[in-house]
């Protein structure tokens, strides 16, 4: 029976990983700040990644200062968990008698604002925030591991959504919510274009690339589990109140400085290597996590929406 490490646990991707993995009878242990018991720790603590990797045949590795605005607030904190933090885990990987595979979860933010959309796997990188930055640094690091004879991959996310266990100020969860209560959503970049990637699709390929590996294959080249679908901002904002129903309104704001403003990616690679394709519409990811907030009002505790 497989025995497969997730840092960053907790987290909207971790967490939907972790139940695919176990539904497929693979043994999971976790690590992250908020996780509990053995599974409570920090990547930066060598000794809490040794332990974790006890007896593992793989790791998906997704604990990071997960969002661009909290690396603008706290630089330091970014690059120390997102760079050092996947080094601790290359590093005691590295020194395991039999070394696990690794799954590393990048980012389109690492090519900042491409030249040419959709953008591919071999589009040049230039990121202009310091998560960009620091995931960018990680794949060098998985690059370097790989020269080494490490089985270690990289994937590119792209704007993932589809839980209310989200944070509730990204974009989709604060347009969704503020729809609910018919309030006001907040657009930062009206024009503003992104790929929205909904959660049941990044763990269909994430789970399908764990296959993969499990199967003695080489680690492939970085690879996006994206749609290849453009929306703006503005799109976005509409199909949120279309579906909720109700009176709210959307109000422009100025962008901000460090986002990147247009993208949206080509995924062939990830069909020609694992044969995956994105299953679920946005229109039809937005209409489920409406329908789960309006279910349950107790997450659906209105404040800003924010984009």
């Amino acid at each position: 029976m497989q025995r497969i490490l997730i840092t960053g646990s907790e987290g909207l991707v971790g967490k939907a990983v972790r139940i695919e993995l176990e539904k497929q009878d693979m043994i999971v242990q976790g690590l992250d700040l908020l996780g509990k018991g053995r599974e409570w720790g920090n990547v930066l603590d060598t000794n809490a990644v040794h332990l974790g990797l006890e007896g593992c045949d793989g790791v998906i590795h997704l604990a990071a200062v997960s969002r661009v605005v909290w690396g603008e607030r706290d630089p330091d904190a970014c690059w120390r968990t997102n760079v050092e933090g996947l080094g601790n885990v290359l590093t005691e990987v590295s020194n395991q008698v039999t070394p696990p595979w690794v799954i590393f979860a990048s980012s389109r933010e690492v090519y900042g604002q491409p030249e040419h959309l959709p953008a591919n796997e071999e589009t040049p990188q230039c990121p202009v925030n310091i998560y960009g930055r620091s995931k960018l640094a990680g794949e060098e690091l998985i690059q370097q591991a790989r020269l080494k004879g490490m089985r270690a991959a990289t994937i590119r996310l792209s704007n993932v959504y589809g839980r209310t266990c989200d944070h509730h100020d990204r974009v989709i969860p604060a347009f969704a919510r503020a729809a609910v209560n018919g309030h006001q959503l907040r657009v930062d970049g009206s024009g503003h274009t992104f790929d929205f990637t909904h959660i049941d699709d990044t763990v269909g390929g994430i789970v399908a690339l764990v296959h993969y590996l499990q199967q003695g294959n080489d680690a492939p080249l970085p690879i996006h589990f994206l749609t290849g679908q453009a929306t703006t901002l503005q799109q976005l904002a509409e199909i949120s109140i279309e579906i909720a129903g109700t009176s709210a309104s959307v109000v422009q704001a100025s962008p901000r400085s460090y986002d990147v403003s247009q993208f949206y990616g080509c995924n062939q690679r990830a069909f020609d290597v694992l044969g995956w394709k994105p299953k679920v519409s946005l229109r039809e990811g937005v209409t489920r996590l409406i329908s789960d907030y309006k279910s349950d009002q107790s997450i659906n505790t209105f404040n800003e929406s924010l984009s």
